[in-house]
């Protein structure tokens, strides 16, 4: 009988010893299944090169076409803001674009010659979604604006009547409000969900900037949901204003076709013409980058695909003073 009180006496002790680890354990659990916190605080960017005799030569190329990408931009806009003649819906839609052709090349290249001045990759948690979040807004932009201008010249060309009454000026502001509203909500969106990702010891991006497919590759959290809603939202964002561009200028050919005068229709394809090479290119690209799914060895891939999505926008501006010049 002794030797069983000694025992229960022992089993008795032992049992808070074991719920207080128990309770420890799932505290520790807890706080590791409750937290969003990412551990990182900086990322690392490798750029386009990792090799240092390269680095002057693409600061000097990325800083020329900064300069020029910006500086023809802001010719763009400060033109048409003076010129009376070119206050209509084309040219205030052409106004916007350069002025988020501008803005989105300011998002990313300034950071990246920073860095290959400085000798520095480092950029901040913060800093790197705050990269991302205007980067999606300025991008998505551009695609809307693409659509509605392609709407413009379906407008001018097939109900040239209408024109005035269809593309008012109160017409124009509520489109262009509804492109910054969609395009800002679509890029906080994807932020927020990408902010409530945890990102553990990799902390090197295989990329010049930051973006919203290469941080997803980084993270040590489920990131089934921003997958899909990646997918989702960017097979919505760029087949929407597709799909309005191709309607628009399927009914502009057909009606094109029908003008009597060689001159006539030689003067409406020129005018469409710059607009339709830069839809390719920013189609194309864009799908390339975030509809095509990235393999297990796309770590080398990502960035040229992206360098190129980058090099693409920077050379529209040269598309969209073909259109100003028509």
């Amino acid at each position: 009988m002794g030797l069983v009180e000694a025992v229960d006496r022992e089993a008795v002790t032992a049992e808070p010893t074991n719920q207080n680890h128990d309770l420890g354990e799932g505290r520790k659990s807890g706080g590791m299944d409750g937290s969003n916190q990412s551990s990182v605080t900086e990322f690392l960017l490798l750029g386009l090169s990792e090799r240092p005799e390269q680095q002057p030569l693409l600061f000097g190329i990325f800083l020329g076409m900064y300069l020029v990408t910006v500086m023809g931009n802001l010719l763009i806009i400060l033109a048409i803001s003076f010129d009376l003649h070119l206050h209509t819906p084309m040219y205030f839609f052409l106004a916007n674009l350069s002025f988020a052709d501008a803005c989105f090349s300011s998002t990313t290249l300034p950071k990246m010659l920073v860095n290959i001045l400085t000798h520095s990759q480092v950029i901040s948690y913060g800093g790197c979604l705050a990269q991302m979040y205007f980067f999606m807004t300025f991008g998505a932009l551009d695609d809307f604006l693409l659509g509605v201008m392609a709407y413009d010249r379906y407008v001018a060309i097939c109900r040239p009547l209408h024109y005035s009454t269809l593309m008012s000026l109160p017409v124009c502001m509520l489109l262009l409000a509804a492109c910054w509203v969609l395009t800002s909500l679509t890029a906080l969106l994807h932020t927020l969900l990408t902010a409530r990702l945890s990102f553990c010891a990799d902390n090197i991006i295989h990329h010049f900037f930051c973006d919203v497919v290469p941080l997803l590759q980084l993270s040590c959290s489920d990131t089934g949901i921003n997958q899909l809603t990646l997918f989702l939202v960017g097979s919505t964002i760029l087949t929407g204003p597709l799909s309005l561009i191709v309607l628009s200028y399927t009914r502009i050919l057909s009606t094109v076709l029908r003008v009597p005068s060689a001159s006539g229709r030689w003067k409406a394809f020129s005018t469409c013409g710059s607009h339709l090479t830069v839809v390719f290119l920013f189609y194309g690209a864009a799908i390339g980058v975030y509809l095509c799914p990235p393999s297990s060895d796309s770590g080398e891939a990502l960035p040229k695909a992206s360098s190129v999505f980058l090099f693409l926008k920077l050379e529209m501006k040269s598309f969209t003073v073909e259109i100003a010049t028509v």
